[in-house]
């Protein structure tokens, strides 16, 4: 089988050619990056030298996209990552959408003209930030967690957390959108040129390699921080550090992949459940288990590294929301699928790295 891997030299591209390459002897994996990410190029030789073969290029142009030659598999790693993009930093709106939704586009036209079929990682940021916000919440063990009694009656959302059929609705943020417009051109693409396709929505994921950049996720960024005695504050939610995510490493999407690469085809639009999700979309994530909330994070922190003062900002950010956490029950109930990597064992990683 050949594999081509777009943003194969990121965090997340490197982790999961690394464990397919290892899970799959003889699997013919090309690695297509643009390397504007701040240590992407370290990451080139240890590929090499696993037989990976590296194309410098950027999805956003055709001509890379062809260089890479033909494969029968993309896994499409390719992203701007930050919700804060486009109202933040360097990136533009433009070059938001240029990088997630171009580049998509791009990606689907190389699998529509060599026959390939495409794994695209999206994201927990399509789900409406409006309907996120509306969840009743309340605290329990010093965080968040919506009110059990809530639930009954809430499209996609049950104690196990938030499930495909969730609204989408906007407001997303511009990078949110972004993600939600490439999958629907991705949906319609697969079904107009009868190609496999696979939409796996993540939690954060984290582990090591990452930078602790703010946009590389929280876990990495805080417990980085922490270590090298940078400032931290609660930002919003009363500053007090109960707001909550799941936490996925991304080796845990390899048997996953796998199987869904050994398909030969996806469901169609015509196959959906009146009211249900399509069935190419699922979430993956750490769902319940694999949850922390910020303050509980500083605890791991005070008792890995020594205690230190983290600052209490009440005013919130854009886009910041109080939790999320997805339901993969789907996942499973399609792919027996379930994360293997512990909440702990990620953090310990990232400490050692």
């Amino acid at each position: 089988m050949r594999l081509l891997v777009t943003g194969a030299c990121g965090f997340v591209g490197s982790c999961l050619v690394r464990g397919l390459v290892e899970a799959l002897p003889g699997l013919a994996v090309t690695g297509l990056d643009n390397f504007i990410r701040d240590g992407s190029r370290g990451n080139v030789a240890p590929l090499q030298r696993l037989g990976v073969r590296i194309v410098e290029g950027d999805v956003r142009n055709e001509a890379d996209l062809d260089s890479a030659g033909p494969a029968d598999w993309v896994i499409d790693c390719a992203a701007e990552p930050s919700v804060l993009a486009g109202i933040a930093g360097p990136t533009s709106p433009f070059g938001v959408m240029d990088h997630n939704l171009v580049g998509t586009i791009r990606t689907l036209e190389y699998c529509r003209r060599h026959g390939a079929g495409l794994i695209l990682l999206s994201t927990s940021r399509v789900y409406s930030i409006a309907g996120l916000a509306r969840i009743p919440l309340e605290v329990h063990d010093g965080r968040f967690r919506p009110v059990p009694r809530s639930l009954d009656g809430l499209r996609g959302l049950s104690p196990r957390g938030i499930a495909e059929e969730f609204s989408t609705d906007p407001p997303l943020s511009l990078y949110g959108v972004s993600k939600r417009c490439a999958e629907l051109v991705a949906l319609e693409y697969a079904d107009a040129f009868g190609f496999p396709l696979w939409i796996n929505r993540c939690g954060v994921l984290a582990g090591a390699g990452q930078f602790g950049k703010a946009d590389q996720g929280i876990f990495s960024y805080w417990i980085r921080a922490w270590r090298e005695g940078r400032p931290l504050a609660y930002i919003g939610f009363d500053g007090a550090g109960r707001q909550v995510r799941d936490c996925l490493h991304p080796v845990d999407l390899v048997p996953v992949l796998l199987r869904q690469m050994a398909t030969s085809s996806s469901p169609g639009a015509a196959e959906t459940a009146a009211g249900d999700c399509d069935p190419r979309i699922r979430n993956f994530a750490g769902g319940i288990d694999n949850s922390c909330s910020l303050a509980d994070l500083s605890a791991w922190c005070r008792d890995r590294f020594g205690p230190r003062a983290v600052a209490s900002r009440p005013e919130p950010r854009p886009y910041d929301l109080p939790w999320v956490v997805l339901d993969a029950s789907r996942a499973r109930a399609t792919w027996d699928w379930l994360p293997n990597t512990k909440l702990t064992t990620i953090f310990e990683e990232i400490a050692t790295s």
